[in-house]
């Protein structure tokens, strides 16, 4: 039996053929079209704005897109859907399958995915090999590695996006892990749907229905042993407790999470609009070339406002990405004033004079 399900002898079909149009295969299909015509939406970046935090710039037509492929249920049933609706929609898919050589036999499983890619009318098709370090975990690790080796694939093709497969399920188990470390509201976020680099389409569908879509399309999925490891952190909240959640808070905790995943980002960008907004209207030069922000309008401001544009301010114009105790340091040279001396960041030093919050660089 091939790929398509066509039998040994056989003339092989057109690759790009309608399957048996069940509920799995078109929400998916559905799924992978409104995501490209949501990046194709997207507004023009105006390359001269400096300020406030990068925003994802459209997917031009006829652009070319790489799926990441591993094999697995999630990622082949995004290939299968991308091969279908690219064309259609006017972009051109290809797919990057990434080697980390963890297992044994792992370069025959990216030969496989490659093949079952070229069969789905993917092109181009890319099989990177990359070296896992062993510094940061071992998820980490691979994470890292993947990512450099979709930077280059992006490089060698000149693709626009790379579209990975994660699921609401992925979405609820990143959200969790961040809810317990006490990542705060960004980490709650969870992942975002498009990077203006990554786009992923599947973050409202199942992992059932990845699996699903695969049994209807004749797709044969590897399952990866990696993800029955009790060692990884993500698998054990993956078998172990979400399980225990649905099962004692009743079922749809996952989706819940998921909702307040986007529930977030949606304050989130409200919030960033305004710290924007209103850090343009306190922001100042000095003399010497230093950054200043009047401290009455700071003062006047919510906390979380208030903290945000700290932020903001630091990110924009020294490029460092401040931890929660050094906001609030900072923010208490506002709040909390009786003369203090300045507080030392990561290459900025904060003072407080004349009515002013200045920032300082220390390097």
């Amino acid at each position: 039996m091939h790929l398509d399900g066509s039998e040994a002898g056989q003339a092989s079909p057109d690759p790009q053929r309608r399957p048996r149009l069940t509920p799995p295969i078109a929400d998916a299909r559905r799924a992978v079209r409104t995501a490209l015509a949501a990046a194709a939406a997207l507004p023009e970046v105006d390359p001269h704005d400096d300020h406030g935090p990068e925003r994802p710039a459209p997917l031009r037509s006829g652009a070319l897109v790489l799926v990441g492929l591993s094999g697995g249920a999630d990622s082949l049933a995004l290939a299968a859907a991308t091969a279908f609706e690219a064309p259609r929609n006017g972009f051109r898919a290809g797919a990057v399958i990434v080697d980390h050589g963890l297992q044994p036999g792992s370069d025959a499983v990216a030969a496989r995915a490659a093949e079952q890619a070229t069969a789905l009318g993917l092109e181009p098709v890319l099989v990177e090999r990359v070296a896992v370090e062993r510094e940061g975990g071992p998820e980490g690790a691979a994470r890292a590695a993947r990512h450099a080796a979709f930077d280059r694939a992006m490089a060698a093709t000149g693709a626009e996006r790379i579209l990975l497969a994660h699921t609401l399920d992925d979405q609820a188990e990143t959200v969790l892990l961040g809810l317990a470390r006490g990542s705060g509201p960004s980490s709650l976020q969870g992942m975002l749907p498009d990077t203006g680099r990554l786009l992923r389409p599947f973050l409202g569908l199942r992992r059932s229905e990845t699996r699903a879509f695969c049994a209807d399309s004749r797709l044969e999925p590897w399952d990866d042993p990696h993800n029955d490891d009790p060692s990884y952190t993500r698998v054990r909240v993956r078998a172990e407790v979400l399980p225990v959640m649905e099962r004692e808070l009743g079922p749809g905790v996952a989706e819940a999470l998921a909702r307040t995943a986007e529930q977030l980002r949606e304050d989130d960008e409200a919030l960033d609009g305004l710290a924007l907004e209103w850090a343009l209207e306190l922001v100042s030069q000095t003399d010497d070339g230093a950054v200043a922000l009047d401290v009455r309008g700071l003062a006047a401001d919510p906390a979380a406002l208030r903290q945000r544009i700290i932020r903001l301010v630091v990110s924009a114009e020294f490029g460092v990405s401040l931890t929660r105790a050094h906001t609030l340091a900072v923010a208490a040279l506002i709040t909390d004033w009786h003369g203090q001396g300045p507080v030392d960041l990561p290459g900025v030093r904060v003072v407080r004079q004349n009515g002013l919050l200045t920032f300082h660089p220390t390097t």
